[in-house]
């Protein structure tokens, strides 16, 4: 890869893009404990109160690859930009929401800029420090650190804001938010002219047919429903969308997917791995939470400062510890270790009692999980995005952010029909979430020893 001078405002950069990400996570879970509020004042049922998260998941998901694309093509700070424009408006318009269709407009059109904006800042920061690795594992520290600071502050900040003022601001925070990196990106992300090149217009609307209608299928089927005709439709459609479209990149001279990419080393394992970390993680924090709230009968607040040593703990060992041993004992080990150490977190977790305590019983698991996750996390992404090349940088970003995506909302409807198996035994439901996470996170372990090769950080991140 061709070698850059060092950018003398990368730092500056990186701090942009860290904030970047922060509220791209935010968004992810600010608004779950708002959800109450607004149903009670836009009238929506228990059903269609899951398609606030619906909506941005299924936008966000689906359209991460093309996102990708267009910032190879555009240049990523075009469309980080355009990306935070269309964030902002989208959340004017959901945070002054009058009726459920407009407030579900603005949270689909939020996935659509986080979809511009997720995979365009992976790749600026692996365009600012790719030619340094030890300059890129603390930036990947950084960036790691604020997906899990933006998490936890959706949950602790949806709690202040719900209860102390009122649910739009958990939209409109964005708002200032928005405007603020709109002011800052000219001034320190560098101009790059874009590549010469097109859009494979016919790939990216079979590939997000295809992954809309797979997410689409996972989010709203019930639990015990698999089996239905409905189900299957679904699913057997979003496959046959995923056939015709890897049929076209093969017959396509530009494609959106240049099938190669997938023959780069770690690159096709470090998305599978990413994808099984997701499946695992998020249903770990989705019923931790609900632990804390319906057995230990914390408030919303308070359960959401319970969840801040696991966070600050994540956030320190990306910053302080995580690119350092990277670089020590290479991508491999650390994602072994990680995924091994999360999985015993869960085997913790699945046997929480229903008299717990926060400090016997979830505060050292929470450490455990927080430990396996900043030992993962980093590697994982890095092996995901390894060996593109610099043209193709954008496309991997969309990848490696697809597989998280997509990971986490099938990995989370896994586990919520293994909870609703156990009928009205509520706590035995977490506990079989916990343990249906804890064999993924194994599993994800044993294939990182077959299918991982054990380069070192410097071997396995391109250089930039």
């Amino acid at each position: 890869m061709t070698s850059y001078a060092p950018d003398p405002l990368r730092w500056w950069a990186q701090a942009l893009l860290c904030a970047a990400q922060f509220i791209v996570i935010l968004d992810t879970s600010i608004i779950g404990i708002a959800l109450p509020a607004i149903q009670q004042q836009l009238g929506f049922s228990a059903e269609g109160l899951s398609w606030i998260f619906n909506a941005y998941v299924i936008a966000f998901g689906g359209l991460l690859l093309l996102g990708g694309k267009l910032g190879d093509i555009f240049g990523s700070r075009r469309m980080f930009m355009l990306g935070f424009a269309i964030l902002t408006v989208a959340s004017l318009v959901a945070g002054l929401a009058g009726s459920q269709a407009q407030l579900l407009a603005g949270r689909a059109l939020q996935g659509v800029g986080a979809a511009l904006i997720a995979p365009s800042a992976l790749t600026i920061l692996m365009t600012l420090f790719g030619g340094n690795g030890r300059e890129l594992g603390k930036a990947f520290g950084f960036w790691g650190a604020a997906a899990a600071a933006g998490g936890t502050a959706g949950v602790f900040l949806g709690g202040v804001i719900t209860e102390w003022m009122s649910w739009p601001w958990t939209f409109l925070i964005n708002v200032p938010l928005g405007i603020l990196v709109l002011l800052v990106s000219p001034l320190v992300l560098r101009y790059r002219a874009p590549l010469v090149g097109r859009v494979d217009w016919l790939g990216a609307l079979l590939v997000t047919g295809a992954l809309v209608l797979a997410v689409y299928a996972i989010v709203t089927t019930e639990p015990g429903r698999w089996t239905s005709l409905r189900a299957w439709g679904l699913l057997a459609a979003a496959l046959g969308l995923l056939v015709a479209f890897f049929i076209s990149q093969a017959l396509q001279r530009e494609p959106l997917l240049p099938l190669r990419i997938l023959g780069a080393p770690n690159l096709a394992a470090g998305n599978l791995l990413m994808a099984l970390l997701g499946a695992a993680w998020i249903p770990l924090w989705f019923y931790l939470n609900l632990y804390l709230q319906q057995v230990l009968h914390l408030s919303a607040l308070f359960s959401g400062l319970a969840l801040l040593p696991m966070t600050v703990t994540i956030m320190v060992l990306m910053v302080a510890v995580s690119g350092r041993l990277v670089a020590r004992f290479g991508i491999k080990a650390n994602v072994i270790v990680g995924l091994l150490l999360m999985g015993g977190a869960l085997l913790l977790f699945a046997r929480l009692p229903s008299e717990g305590s926060f400090v016997v019983d979830v505060l050292p698991a929470s450490l455990l999980a927080a430990l396996g996750m900043s030992l993962a996390y980093i590697p994982t992404t890095m092996a995901g995005m390894s060996g593109a090349r610099p043209e193709e940088m954008g496309l991997a970003s969309g990848l490696i952010n697809t597989s998280y995506q997509v990971g986490s909302a099938i990995g989370l409807a896994v586990m919520v029909a293994l909870a609703s198996g156990r009928g009205a035994d509520m706590l035995g439901g977490f506990q079989a979430a916990f343990l249906g996470a804890a064999i993924v996170a194994v599993a994800a372990a044993i294939l990182a020893v077959i299918a991982l090769r054990g380069a070192r950080s410097s071997g396995a991140v391109p250089a930039g």
